[in-house]
């Protein structure tokens, strides 16, 4: 009788306490229950809030259609201010074609000017046709200005 006493009965099944345990207690089974008893009851006064919660007074209209109105004419903005800054980088883009196509043609005019010109004809030309000769070093004065780069015209030119 003394095993009897650490014998406890749950159910069906006896549950033996201790180290020599022949049977063990099985797993408790979970209850099948339908998916109606899951969910959890709704009373009245929370499904009445919901219902309150998606409806769309006046007031949230108007603020919403505002909020919507200027949205839209931030985003018609910044487009346009992106569609002059394009313009303008193109404007600036041909301006800059431009000027290299009339650098080029400047160059390309000043190689053949300095290629036309022809010193040793100058040089004849000067000396036997108009009598230019080279000046004589007493007719060469240096003049050293120390106020200014460049010598103006309207001053006279200090004699030695």
């Amino acid at each position: 009788m003394a095993a009897r006493r650490n014998v406890r009965s749950y159910g069906n099944t006896a549950y033996v306490q201790g180290n020599t345990v022949r049977k063990a207690m099985p797993a408790s089974m979970p209850v099948h229950t339908p998916d109606k008893a899951r969910r959890p009851v709704v009373n009245h006064q929370v499904r009445r809030n919901q219902e309150k919660a998606l409806q769309m007074d006046l007031p949230y209209v108007v603020l919403m259609t505002f909020a919507v109105v200027i949205t839209l004419a931030f985003c018609v903005h910044y487009l346009h201010l992106q569609s002059s800054i394009a313009a303008s980088i193109h404007v600036i883009e041909s301006k800059e074609a431009e000027l290299e196509k009339l650098k080029a043609e400047n160059d390309a005019l000043e190689m053949s000017i300095n290629t036309s010109v022809d010193l040793d004809h100058v040089y004849k030309v000067a000396t036997e046709e108009l009598g230019m000769v080279y000046a004589n070093k007493d007719q060469i004065l240096h003049y050293d200005k120390t106020e200014s780069e460049y010598v103006r015209q309207n001053e006279d030119i200090p004699k030695h």
